[in-house]
């Protein structure tokens, strides 16, 4: 009698203890189970080694971002992605350099340091210094509540990648209507047009401050926009910057090793 109750109590605990894994590991952002945080970078590539023809502006390794300030985890002025992104990336650049562009790489790969550096800021609701430069409409209250900063990012898991288009015609950026990390409506890729459909609308309704861009500024995202999805990235709803390999190999790995040169 005393071993049955033994074993009634101990499959109470796995259960228990079964029920608390599930739950612990399934709080991000996809809603899916997430494995441990690793540091193995064996399945990474610096990225220029694989998209020679990228331009490089880390912007969390300067301080020209929305903290003010190199973002830990940034050790080297580089760009690391999965293997499996960084050929796919490699398409997106040889189909936009026929064109006459080169990709320009804001970041990619973000160790989780560097995300949880965003979070210290964000609930440091008095340094406000880069306000005017990134989020001038928005009271820094409300970065959380709005989903601008979170506690996990798709960049920590190596497969999402921030960019722009450079033109190698007149030697600088496309002008895009807007800058990178841009907090409001106005960086949304529906922002005054159908990205589905590639027409301008001009409707800027969601600008709290009345903002808009041009046909021209529009149809630059969308250059930048269907190469990416030609050659297997998926957008993102709120930054026109921002894509993810649809099939990417750790979709529910969050890594934590620094960004610096990979030997």
């Amino acid at each position: 009698m005393k071993k049955a109750k033994f074993w009634l109590i101990a499959a109470a605990l796995l259960l228990v203890c079964g029920i608390c894994v599930i739950t612990c590991c399934s709080n991000n952002d996809d809603e899916t189970t997430v494995v441990a945080p690793t540091d193995d970078s064996s399945q990474f590539v610096t990225l220029t080694d694989a998209v020679p023809d990228a331009i490089l502006e880390i912007r969390y390794y300067g301080t020209y971002n929305f903290v003010g300030a190199r973002i830990d985890g940034y050790e080297e002025p580089t760009a690391l992605l999965t293997k499996q992104a960084a050929e796919a990336l490699r398409a997106v650049s040889d189909d936009v350099m026929s064109k006459g562009y080169r990709l320009k790489i804001y970041d990619a790969y973000r160790p989780q340091k560097g995300v949880d550096h965003f979070v210290r800021w964000a609930a440091d609701i008095d340094d406000t210094k880069m306000k005017p430069y990134f989020y001038p409409d928005l009271d820094k209250s409300v970065l959380f509540e709005q989903e601008y900063i979170m506690a996990k990012s798709g960049h920590t898991r190596g497969s999402t990648v921030d960019l722009t288009l450079f033109d190698m015609a007149t030697e600088k950026e496309l002008d895009m209507g807007g800058t990178f990390d841009w907090f409001g409506p106005e960086s949304h890729p529906d922002f005054c047009g159908n990205p589905e459909t590639g027409e301008y609308t001009g409707d800027n309704h969601k600008s709290p401050k009345g903002r808009s861009i041009t046909a021209e500024q529009f149809e630059h995202r969308m250059i930048l926009r269907r190469a990416m999805l030609a050659h297997g990235f998926k957008p993102l709803d709120t930054e026109w910057w921002h894509f993810t390999l649809k099939n990417e190999p750790f979709p529910d790995t969050y890594f934590t090793f620094p960004v610096k040169q990979l030997k």
